[in-house]
């Protein structure tokens, strides 16, 4: 008797398990209010070329600002019901923390500290980068190591003011930080000569040099990269499906550009692709958006949107761009890159 209770027992588990595996999620306080409002607000950068920015009519593109695209796409179903909420560097978590925003997409490292303290969570990396630093060529500087002694322009309030220190100290180099709470004020100082280089993420130095300067080739970016930037989007602890929703997201266009879905066929790979993985991908296969509490085409939506990740990487800061990086570590898996997405089955 106790046998059959004890199998009964186990069988009972096994049904939950599977029942919970395959139940759709429940929607969260944080889409239930999107829905209602009709609107994602996302937190993004006031002004970084390539990442985030507005024109003169109020359009805003970069990487950063497609992610928020392509998240409102996949669960409003238009691209377009975003509300952008400019964020400098001290004032991002805070947004992010009160509620005044729903998603940080602003060129945000992710760090143990950031992840254990402030009450928020890291979603995947959308851009791997590294902290540079940038110098006029006419002082002939070129490698981090000859800068000793240096005035170095540097932001507050970033991962960059202490990865600054830590170098320096590291290599016995004495730099001296001149520091500033807006990026203005930093443009500002570097092309004024105030300082002799300039650091930040490598990514946001080409930015800043075609955005800022006169004439950019007379700045340098030097070669070394002295620190591990992963960025991307950050939300709010407390709310597990928005979690679940923005990460996915990001994974979903990332493995939409390793199996070739892209903004123009990804309707025509719905319908006629035989492929089981651009069938999940797609919806056409199977459901994976009930998971998420989204239409079963959340996918085709984004990718519809804005593109794969490569993409929205070659149209916002790729080589034919005004910044020129290469795709570098920021290259699928499979072709010596780290952007690996977590499979979307």
């Amino acid at each position: 008797m106790l046998k059959q209770i004890k199998k009964l027992g186990l069988l009972s588990a096994a049904v939950t398990t599977l029942a919970m595996a395959t139940a759709p999620a429940h929607a969260g306080k944080t889409l239930d209010a999107i829905k209602a409002r009709g609107q994602v607000i996302c937190g993004v950068n006031v002004g970084l070329a390539g990442f985030s920015g507005a024109d003169s009519n109020g359009v805003w593109t970069g990487l950063d600002v497609d992610v928020c695209k392509a998240i409102a796409a996949a669960v409003l179903g238009d691209a377009t019901k975003v509300k952008w909420v400019p964020l400098n560097a001290q004032q991002r978590f805070t947004a992010l923390q009160s509620g005044e925003v729903d998603i940080l997409s602003r060129n945000t490292t992710f760090s143990l500290t950031r992840d254990a303290s402030l009450g928020l969570h890291m979603t995947a990396v959308t851009y791997y980068d590294g902290q540079g630093f940038m110098v006029p060529v006419k002082g002939k500087v070129t490698s981090a190591k000859q800068l000793k002694n240096a005035t170095v322009c540097v932001q507050s309030g970033t991962t960059t003011e202490k990865n600054l220190t830590d170098y320096s100290r590291a290599n016995n180099l004495g730099m001296k930080p001149v520091v500033f709470e807006k990026l203005e004020a930093v443009n500002a100082a570097y092309f004024s000569g105030r300082c002799q280089a300039y650091t930040t993420d490598a990514s946001g130095l080409a930015s800043i040099r075609n955005k800022e300067a006169t004439k950019p080739t007379d700045h340098l970016i030097l070669p070394e990269l002295i620190s591990k930037e992963p960025l991307g989007p950050m939300v709010r602890r407390g709310d597990d499906e928005w979690f679940a929703i923005t990460k996915w997201v990001v994974y979903g266009l990332i493995e939409a550009e390793e199996y070739g879905v892209t903004q123009a066929n990804v309707e025509a790979m719905a319908k006629d692709s035989k492929d089981p993985v651009v069938g999940r991908l797609t919806g056409s296969g199977e459901d994976t958006g009930k998971l998420l509490g989204l239409e079963k085409d959340w996918l085709v939506k984004a990718v519809k949107a804005v593109g794969n990740y490569g993409e929205i990487f070659e149209r916002n800061v790729g080589p034919k761009t005004a910044l020129a990086l290469p795709r570098g570590a920021n290259a699928q898996w499979n072709k010596g890159g780290q952007m690996y997405a977590f499979p979307v089955r």
